[in-house]
């Protein structure tokens, strides 16, 4: 009896030193930290079950073999750097709809979310058309050093994603819409939905039906339609905060448009730099062979593991510090910059301690030629190491400039950091040099190091947050 009411105390002492503590970090002027705290958790559950869906469903499309892993691992390059785009754009609705919320125009960000809907549609109609046209030389162009039966592959899984690019734009426009005035809650529902039933479907499609590519395909396609309904749905009828209408997104507002694509075009370019360098990266994998490109695939979800908190302070940040610009706090936007940046370091080197021990476990999941487990084992500790040091600076960082509307500097250092970093050393070391695939990874360390050295010296400055959007 009398130990029950000592461990009440002291549980109350520890809820208080917690409280004080996020009071301290993650509060200010702009809001509390439990609307940060309301805004990051959803992102973060969010960002954990994309990674490990992104995982088991690499484990899954292993049992097709290795031509159809490679094969899938060149086009989602292509993928990644189409969807970087759409996401980019989505992005410029975020920012500017997060300033307008900061500021308390509700009839301006309603305008803006339909305005930003309307641009990502648009743009991904038109991407999707000129892939499907020209599907053939365009991989032949990419990847015409691969082998006969991964290029077949290839051919099938990339037209069958690019007619799904809408679909997936359009949920990235609406969960964007809803991460800038800070419905993160609905964000996680939508993406378990689109997430999930992607999982669902490639189990019967790949681990029944034993259907392989086209299995996939089928996947894709149902669970982002799948997706785009929810989504248009939720916005339209269960979203209380948001006036939305269809025929808001038919009518175009040039005025309010131009203020979305102030942000949007500027990161759409940065992310088709960056990941047109990461997609020139593949080629040089492809050189290497198919070893390699089986290699890359299996690190890609691994590597990811321990970026889970970091990814969802990189969402988050820019919802916070986008309230914050628009309500003219820019002492509060440094103040949570560098608690985000804790945050996701943090984080990363919490993950990494705990997934070291299953290692193997986890590289297992993919059933691999033997052969390349080493070559695997080292990428993985050498990234991992490097991880909780360098990701939340080259990353969050960007991120919080832009939401600031510092969007140029961050395109023209991104550019520079790819194009004469990442790919050139990735050349000299993966191609060049005796280390492979290896070298292409450590190539992309390093960039990460001089990204994240750029970007802090520019967040120590004053000139991130003088520019005026809304």
């Amino acid at each position: 009896m009398l130990k029950s009411p000592l461990l009440r105390a002291k549980l109350l002492r520890v809820k208080q030193g917690a409280v004080c503590y996020l009071d301290r970090h993650l509060s200010g002027e702009s809001m509390s930290f439990h609307q940060v705290i309301a805004i990051i958790v959803p992102l973060l559950v969010d960002q954990t079950f994309i990674v490990l869906l992104s995982l088991l469903n690499t484990a899954m499309i292993s049992s097709s073999g290795d031509a159809a892993v490679a094969a899938v691992s060149m086009v989602d390059s292509l993928n990644i750097f189409i969807l970087n785009v759409f996401i980019a754009l989505a992005t410029g609705g975020t920012v500017i709809v997060a300033q307008y919320k900061g500021a308390g125009n509700s009839a301006a960000f309603s305008k803006a979310s339909a305005q930003a809907i309307s641009a990502v549609a648009l743009i991904s109609v038109l991407i999707s058309l000129a892939v499907i046209i020209f599907y053939n030389p365009l991989l032949f162009l990419l990847f015409g050093r691969a082998e006969q039966a991964v290029f077949e592959n290839a051919g099938y899984y990339l037209v069958g994603s690019s007619i799904s690019y809408t679909l997936i734009a359009v949920i990235e426009a609406v969960s964007g819409v809803l991460r800038g005035i800070g419905n993160t809650k609905a964000v996680l529902w939508l993406s378990l939905i689109k997430n999930g039933t992607y999982v669902f479907f490639n189990f019967v499609f790949l681990s029944i039906l034993k259907m392989g590519i086209m299995g996939l395909v089928l996947s894709v396609l149902i669970s982002r339609l799948i997706g785009m309904v929810c989504s248009l749905i939720y916005i339209r009828l269960m979203n209380k905060t948001i006036v939305f209408r269809f025929r808001a997104m038919l009518r175009l507002d040039f005025s309010m448009l131009r203020r979305v694509l102030f942000i949007g075009i500027p990161f759409a370019a940065e992310q088709m730099f960056f990941n047109g360098g990461k997609l020139l990266t593949q080629t040089f994998i492809v050189r290497i062979g198919t070893n390699a490109l089986a290699v890359n695939a299996i690190c890609n979800p691994l590597s990811t593991l321990t970026q889970i908190g970091a990814a969802a302070c990189n969402l988050a940040v820019v919802t916070v510090i986008g309230q914050c610009i628009g309500s003219g706090n820019t002492k509060d936007a440094r103040r949570f910059v560098h608690s985000f940046l804790k945050i996701g370091s943090a984080s990363v080197a919490l993950i990494t301690v705990l997934l070291l021990p299953f290692l193997s476990f986890l590289i297992g999941l993919f059933s691999p030629n033997p052969d390349i487990v080493p070559t695997i084992k080292t990428i993985i500790y050498i990234t991992w190491a490097a991880t909780p040091m360098l990701w939340s600076t080259s990353f969050v960082t960007p991120s919080a400039l832009r939401a600031a509307g510092d969007t140029r500097f961050t395109l023209t250092t991104s550019l520079v950091t790819m194009w004469l970093v990442r790919v050139v050393l990735g050349y000299i070391l993966g191609v060049v040099s005796p280390l492979g695939i290896t070298g292409v990874w450590v190539a992309m360390i390093i960039e990460w190091g001089i990204r994240s050295l750029i970007f802090l010296t520019r967040l120590r400055g004053d000139r991130w947050y003088r520019h005026k959007i809304v």
